[in-house]
């Protein structure tokens, strides 16, 4: 499958975030072109503030495949994942991240910050951008819009 179709499971648990109230970003992590976990902002409901989607989403691969390294995954994200987001990503060892929309005030990818290649790290990341970021920035608009 290609970049486009597992952004679009993305979204769609975006949407289930928004759903219930949360910040509509969702997550999914591919392993073998095969979805092993999936997750979507969940801070307000667990009241865990760091129940972002793609927390959520690492520890549910985690336990699958019981191991805590998520080595030769990509991870599919809605938006720019916040630097909490990249230590776990990089703790993790995920090969691959592609989000769709940026985060200029917090995203750690190519916005406010560049941790995928950070020298301090001995873990690099490879990322794409961009990926279906119209409707993914339009859903969070749409989302803040409502709620002013």
């Amino acid at each position: 499958m290609d970049d486009e179709v597992w952004m679009r499971e993305a979204i769609a648990l975006a949407r289930k975030a928004e759903e219930v109230g949360e910040v509509p970003v969702g997550a999914i992590i591919v392993k073998n072109n095969e979805c092993i976990a999936e997750g979507y902002n969940l801070p307000i409901k667990n009241n865990d503030p760091t129940a972002h989607a793609e927390i959520v989403a690492i520890r549910a691969a985690s336990k699958k495949i019981e191991n805590y390294r998520l080595v030769d995954t990509t991870l599919y994200v809605t938006l720019e994942p916040c630097v909490m987001c990249m230590g776990a990503i990089q703790h993790a060892r995920i090969k691959r991240i592609v989000f769709a929309a940026v985060d200029e005030k917090r995203g750690a990818i190519c916005s406010a910050l560049s941790l995928t290649q950070a020298g301090y790290t001995n873990h690099h990341v490879e990322w794409t951008g961009g990926v279906l970021a119209d409707e993914c920035s339009q859903l969070l608009t749409s989302f803040f819009r409502k709620r002013r």
